[in-house]
């Protein structure tokens, strides 16, 4: 699970390129949008608009635009139909690949799914085919220093998680999505800020790649994520640790 987690360190912290595409705040703002229609506009009776405040928080989006995308779903001035879409697929090596979607079109979005598929070996999979290898997690990022991590860890199972990956300083925390928000909370409240928390889609079994393999899957998650109906991929792929650290390097 070590390559995977430090994926997922490392796509974190190359968050700014898409803050300089323009996209990553454009899809908060879209997350934000569906949990407003769903829920209404209070964070405090709505669970999935205070996660995705929350998140758009994590990602420095400012303040004025979260208000801005609240009050216009509320006010309905925004126009799009958006439908929530999840595309599975196989990647190569055979790893999974799960994409989430907000989409106003279907028939576009799959064609540019299946597409980004097609040009990196891999193929659109069936409804359910890669699906039942993952399972939704509430997962914490935390950055502490490495003398600390073992503490920090204990006190993050004490507060509810179900699992704790420590690398070095950087930590990633499990939890049952019911008590994602609660074991934030106890871990801010004891000094433990949390560099990111939300709900993903976390693979139950993972397959290794060679630094050929991993590479392609690695520009395969960037492509789909830059499409612009896409708001999230998840992969079950094992990296090695020299092609992610050259990954690290090139961003």
């Amino acid at each position: 699970m070590a390559g995977h987690s430090k994926w997922a360190q490392i796509k974190h912290q190359k968050g700014v390129t898409d803050v300089r595409r323009g996209q990553l705040f454009t899809k908060l703002a879209r997350e934000i949008a569906v949990a407003v229609r769903q829920g209404g506009p209070d964070p405090d009776a709505n669970y999935r608009l205070r996660l995705a405040v929350q998140k758009a928080k994590d990602n420095n989006m400012p303040m004025d635009n979260i208000e801005r995308a609240i009050r216009r779903a509320a006010g309905g001035e925004t126009q799009e139909a958006l439908e929530e879409v999840i595309y599975e697929g196989y990647g190569p090596g055979g790893v999974a690949i799960l994409a989430q979607a907000l989409t106003d079109n279907r028939n576009r979005t799959v064609s540019e799914v299946r597409s980004v598929l097609s040009k990196a070996g891999g193929s659109l999979g069936e409804s359910g085919s890669v699906a039942w290898n993952f399972e939704a997690k509430g997962v914490i990022t935390l950055e502490v220093e490495p003398s600390r991590a073992e503490d920090v860890a204990l006190l993050s199972i004490d507060a509810g998680a179900d699992d704790v990956k420590i690398e070095g300083g950087y930590i990633e925390v499990y939890t049952p999505v019911d008590r994602l928000e609660q074991v934030r909370k106890e871990l801010e409240d004891k000094g433990v800020a949390a560099k990111s928390a939300e709900i993903s889609m976390v693979p139950k079994t993972m397959v290794p790649l060679d630094a050929q393999r991993a590479v392609q899957v690695l520009k395969l998650m960037d492509a789909l994520e830059e499409l612009a109906d896409i708001q999230k991929v998840y992969c079950n792929a094992d990296f090695p640790e020299q092609v992610l650290e050259q990954y690290r390097q090139e961003g």
